[in-house]
């Protein structure tokens, strides 16, 4: 803790003197002055800095933070706002912007994917042997059985990354470990006192664990999704969140270090492209092949909510697994209602006690059971709600605090029948909103109310899974609303993986995990996918890799229903994306809409971009009028996103097939017309003769009469398919029409 105090410290300093650290974007120097070496680039960013210490090398050292080699142009530096004024007269300068503080979003899943030890995608790219995922998370628990290298080869002759960690923490598995702080690399060890990043790295490419567990539940061996690829460590977040200087420094750095994957469980608010550092780093990723899987964010179910929208990064809702860990409220009146609880005590008593509802027993008029606010609970169970800022557990914390027995937790309405497995500090069970609202009416109907919680273990095979829950962030995207987003959900929910120390008190193993919820479990997931695609199709580009994800993506649920949402009724397109990942059928898609980082050039220009803004992103110079604009929606993105704003016209718009499947393949068309819409395609049928031949499509969007009047955005979707491939498109078509 003693960094995170220093670190407090120097906040307080620089307040004082008006500094901010600052994020600072240039033009590339002339080559004809400067080289592009690490040295002369250098030379060039300190060339803006202010005359008044440009001639102390000390208080150079201090202000200039970090320089940007590899994924951007620009630098990080502590300046004043006047000072900023001043370097803004400067040739070459583009922007500058305070730094962002951007917030974490925070096993049965390879089997429930579809990944199983020896077979398929798994034994076919060899568990993502040879791969690197580089995780930018909160530290790592060195050590840990998930990160032993048991049938881990050494890593690739490319890797230049190092390790923070002394003795040997490190191996084939655990390659590098780094710790960001203040901007730049602090060469101290990044030991995870959070959790999150152990959690997220263990998701990614934790080994195989035998009979790992929490309570006793939910038991079985535990791996991440590339259990034989490499994993990199970059520590940028603490307990205040994560430093944009901190991520853009680690994303450069992980660049040179030769990483193939990098994943961020974080993200803030939208913001265009230009003015996000997660967005600017992903790009110069992958300029360099390297493909980046991002949390959308855990702001749902409100639309509009999502963080991480570029379309080069690949955007990560949250669904359900079909494991839950059942804990069933039951009352004096017989009923009984299911819900989840991680932590299930054995020895709680069946007998019915008190129930009360928070709202009569608190200090503060509310039944969010707040730190301080219960009293006269003692021995009886409590009905909380959720929501207020105050985190599940810590509203239990509360109840047992107070002397409560037991907690019931019910649902605020817009989280609907969305439910977690947590670690409870007291009996507890997590309940829907409809049943919290039938447990309030039972506590008005009678002068004794009484309750117990049933506790019955780990239950597998719901139907309804995956789901997408309620906190999962919904698009559209605001940043670029003509691209479809979020690209995919991803396992997010009540999710088993390796965590730093013991949550059930046990201290006999260093095998630890914990089970935790959020966009952040869901982004690692498909962080490992990619990896093992990745390993699989090596000459991949990452929007091929992302296309097949895309395409391949499940529509339905286990029980072969359209996927569902926090409400049980079925999710729209804004909450899924294209669907749920199917990791096997992503291995072989059949088509791939592939992009070059150079195609996304006249997409910037399309979204009204000064050529400046443009240039932070691309790191190079840019001219519109000489590579062309386009429309949002005229990128080869694997999806559509209509935006009508004008019915009397209709939109026309071209996409670009290449064929990875056999050499001689025929693909038949089937359309499912967003409602009021109509649609042509032409031509209606793909044929290819040769793996890697391309072939384009035009697609004809006819809004029909009165098209948008009765919902403000409709929904469909463009398959190519034939027997042994699908290849699916979703398309969104949002009206903003006066009517």
């Amino acid at each position: 803790m003693g960094l995170l105090h220093a670190k407090a410290e120097s906040n307080v300093e620089e307040e004082n003197s008006g500094m901010q650290t600052y994020i600072v974007w240039v033009k590339k120097p002339v080559r004809k002055l400067f080289s592009e070496s690490h040295q002369d680039l250098e030379g060039w960013y300190k060339s803006f800095l202010p005359k008044t210490f440009t001639n102390s090398m000390e208080v150079m050292e201090q202000r200039l933070v970090y320089a940007y080699h590899h994924v951007a142009t620009g630098f990080a530096a502590k300046l004043t706002a006047e000072e900023v004024k001043e370097m803004a007269m400067k040739d070459g300068f583009i922007s500058a912007h305070q730094e962002r503080i951007l917030p974490l979003h925070t096993t049965h899943t390879p089997n429930f994917l579809g990944l199983y030890q020896n077979l398929g995608l798994w034994k076919g790219s060899y568990y993502g042997e040879g791969i690197i995922i580089g995780v930018l998370d909160t530290g790592i628990t060195p050590g840990h059985p998930s990160f032993h290298d048991a049938g881990v080869n050494p890593p690739p002759a490319k890797w230049k990354g190092k390790c923070d960690f002394n003795g040997t923490f490190c191996n084939n598995k655990l390659i590098g470990a780094r710790s960001f702080q203040g901007g730049k690399s602090t060469g101290a060890p990044p030991v995870d006192i959070e959790g999150h990043g152990t959690h997220t790295s263990s998701t990614a490419a934790g080994n195989f664990v035998k009979g790992a567990n929490v309570f006793g539940m939910a038991e079985g061996t535990a791996s991440g999704m590339a259990p034989y690829a490499h994993v990199a460590m970059y520590q940028i977040c603490n307990e205040d969140g994560c430093s944009e200087s901190d991520i853009v420094a680690a994303m450069d750095t992980a660049v040179a270090d030769g990483v193939d994957v990098l994943s961020l469980s974080l993200g803030g608010g939208s913001v265009p492209f230009y003015g996000d550092g997660i967005a600017v780093g992903a790009f110069g990723a992958i300029q360099k092949g390297i493909f980046v899987s991002c949390s959308a964010g855990n702001s749902g179910p409100d639309y509009g909510s999502l963080s991480n929208e570029a379309p080069w990064i690949l955007t990560v809702g949250a669904s359900t697994v079909d494991r839950s860990i059942k804990a069933t409220a039951k009352l004096g009146n017989g009923k009984e209602y299911d819900g989840e609880s991680l932590f299930q005590d054995k020895d709680f008593s069946s007998e019915l006690l008190p129930l009360v509802y928070a709202g009569a027993y608190s200090n503060d008029s509310t039944a969010l059971c707040d730190i301080g606010t219960l009293n006269g609970v003692e021995g009886q169970v409590v009905l909380c709600e959720r929501g207020g800022g105050i985190g599940r557990i810590a509203k239990g914390e509360e109840v047992k605090r107070a002397g409560g027995a037991a907690m019931i937790l019910m649902n605020q309405e817009t989280d609907g029948f969305s439910t977690l497995a947590d670690a409870h500090v007291l009996p507890a069970t997590h309940l829907s909103y409809a049943a919290g609202v039938s447990i309030k009416e039972y506590i008005n109907s009678t002068s004794t109310p009484t309750a117990t919680i049933l506790f019955k273990g780990t239950v597998i095979g719901d139907q309804n899974a995956p789901a997408v829950t309620s906190f999962s962030s919904r698009g559209p995207s605001i940043a670029s609303t003509g691209i479809l987003k979020p690209d995919i959900i991803g396992p997010g929910v009540s999710i088993l993986a390796a965590w730093p120390v013991s949550v059930d008190n046990g201290t006999e193993s260093t095998a630890t995990f914990n089970m935790v919820s959020g966009t952040s479990m869901s982004c690692p997931h498909l962080s490992g996918i990619a990896a093992l695609l990745k390993s699989s199709h090596p000459d991949w580009s990452p929007a091929a890799i992302k296309s097949a994800i895309v395409t391949t993506a499940d529509m339905v649920n286990l029980g072969g229903k359209p996927i569902v949402d926090e409400t049980l009724t079925p999710a729209d397109i804004f909450a899924t994306g294209a669907g749920h990942v199917n990791p096997t059928k992503a291995d072989d898609p059949g088509l791939i809409y592939d992009t070059t980082p150079g195609d996304y050039i006249p997409y910037l220009c399309g979204l009204n971009y000064t050529e400046n803004k443009i240039q932070i992103i691309t790191q190079q110079t840019v001219k519109c009028s000489e590579v062309g604009v386009i429309p949002e929606q005229e990128l080869n993105y694997p999806s559509f996103s209509i935006i009508f704003q004008d019915l009397s016209e209709s939109q026309s718009y071209t996409r670009t097939v290449t064929n990875v499947g056999p050499a001689n393949s025929t693909y038949n068309l089937e359309l499912m017309v967003p409602h009021k819409m109509g649609m042509s395609v032409n031509p209606g049928q793909l044929v290819f003769t040769e793996v890697g031949q391309t072939m384009t499509y035009q697609v004809d969007f006819i809004p029909e009469e009165g098209a948008g009047k009765d919902a403000p955005f409709s929904q469909g979707y463009l398959r190519w398919f034939n027997d042994q491939h699908s290849v699916a498109s979703p398309i969104s078509v949002i009206f903003f029409t006066q009517q």
